[in-house]
C-alpha cells in the first residue's frame, strides 16, 4: 500500500472511506468532522439529507451534524489526490487545558533542546516525549485534573496517541516549535483496508517546511528512535480534522479536546462508538 494518501489516491481515484456504527441509547445526534487538504491528499465527508453544516467556532473548520432516521448510520469520505498546504490555523495555538503548558514542562524542555535548532531541535523533543512514553490506552490520563499540559518527570507514562501527542505538542509550542494536531484514520497494512478507530499525528513547521510525526507508531515499531515520517508503520493515512480544544455552540459541545472520527452527541456530551465498522472501498481504474 502507498506511504501516504497521495500516492494512494492516484493510484486508485475512485476511492472512498465509509464509518457505519450504532447510535448510542441515548444519543440522537452524530458529529461528523468535514474533512482536511494536506500536502498528501484531501479527504472530505460528504453531505446527506441528514446532515447540516455546523462551524467549529475556534478554527472556522467545517463539520457536519447528522441526526439519522435509524439507530444504525454510515458516513462516507471521498478520497482525492488534490493537494494543498497544511493551513495556517493548524498550527496556530488556541488556549485551553489542552495546550497550554506548564512552567515546568517549559523548564524541562529548555533543558532537553538546548542550543539545538531547526529540525534538529524538533527531533530531540521527540526522543524525549518518546522516552517518557508506554503506548497503550489507561483509564486515567496523565492530564486528568489540570488545567495545563504538566511535566511528567522521570519514569514512564502509559498513553495513547491522543496522550502523546497532546504532550509532544505542548512540548514543541515550549521550545518555540510551531506544531499543529491532525486527526483522522490509519489503515494498517496488514488489515487490509479495515481499522478499528481514528488515529491523530503531529505536523510541526520550522522555517516554511512542515514535517510529519507519528511517536505512537514508532514505539509499536520498538523504537524512541523518532525521526520525521508520515508512516512509520506501514499503511495508508487519512486526514479528516486538526486541532485541539474544540467548540460547536450549535451541538452544546464547550472545549472538546479532539475531533478524530464520527462521534455520538447526547445533550451536548460526546462519546465514541462502539466497534464501528471502518474501511477503505476501492474501484479499480476503468
Amino acid at each position: 500500500m502507498g506511504p501516504n494518501i497521495a500516492s494512494s489516491a492516484q493510484e486508485d481515484r475512485n476511492m472512498h472511506l465509509t464509518y457505519s456504527a450504532r447510535l448510542p441509547d441515548l444519543a440522537r445526534e452524530v458529529l461528523i468532522p468535514g474533512g482536511l487538504v494536506t500536502p498528501h491528499g484531501t479527504c472530505t465527508a460528504v453531505p446527506t439529507p441528514e446532515m447540516t453544516e455546523v462551524v467549529e467556532t475556534t478554527t472556522d473548520q467545517r463539520a457536519y451534524r447528522m441526526i439519522p432516521g435509524s439507530a444504525e448510520f454510515s458516513v462516507k469520505f471521498q478520497v482525492t489526490p488534490s493537494v494543498g498546504k497544511y493551513a495556517d490555523a493548524i498550527f496556530t495555538p488556541h488556549p485551553s487545558r489542552f495546550t497550554r503548558f506548564a512552567e515546568d514542562l517549559l523548564d524541562e524542555i529548555t533543558e532537553v533542546v538546548g542550543d539545538l535548532t531547526g529540525t534538529e531541535r524538533a527531533i530531540a523533543v521527540a526522543c524525549h516525549v518518546a522516552s517518557r512514553f508506554t503506548y497503550g490506552h489507561p483509564d486515567t490520563r496523565f492530564n486528568d485534573g489540570f488545567d495545563v499540559i504538566p511535566a511528567l518527570g522521570c519514569g514512564l507514562t502509559e498513553g495513547s496517541c491522543v496522550d502523546i501527542n497532546t504532550y509532544f505538542i505542548a512540548a514543541l509550542r515550549a521550545a518555540g516549535i510551531e506544531a499543529g494536531y491532525i486527526t483522522g484514520f490509519f489503515f494498517p497494512q496488514e488489515k487490509g483496508g479495515t481499522c478499528e478507530d481514528g488515529h491523530c499525528w503531529v505536523v510541526t513547521r520550522i522555517d516554511g517546511a512542515t514535517a510529519e510525526w507519528d511517536i505512537a507508531h514508532h514505539l509499536k515499531l520498538g523504537t524512541h528512535d523518532i525521526r520525521p515520517d508520515l508512516n512509520p508503520k506501514p499503511g495508508r493515512r487519512f486526514a479528516c480534522f486538526h486541532s485541539m480544544g474544540l467548540n460547536f455552540p450549535d451541538l452544546g459541545i464547550c472545549e472538546m479536546k479532539a475531533l478524530i472520527e464520527p462521534t455520538a452527541v447526547a445533550d451536548g456530551r460526546v462519546s465514541n462508538f462502539a466497534a464501528p465498522n471502518i474501511r477503505v472501498v476501492e474501484t479499480a481504474p476503468a
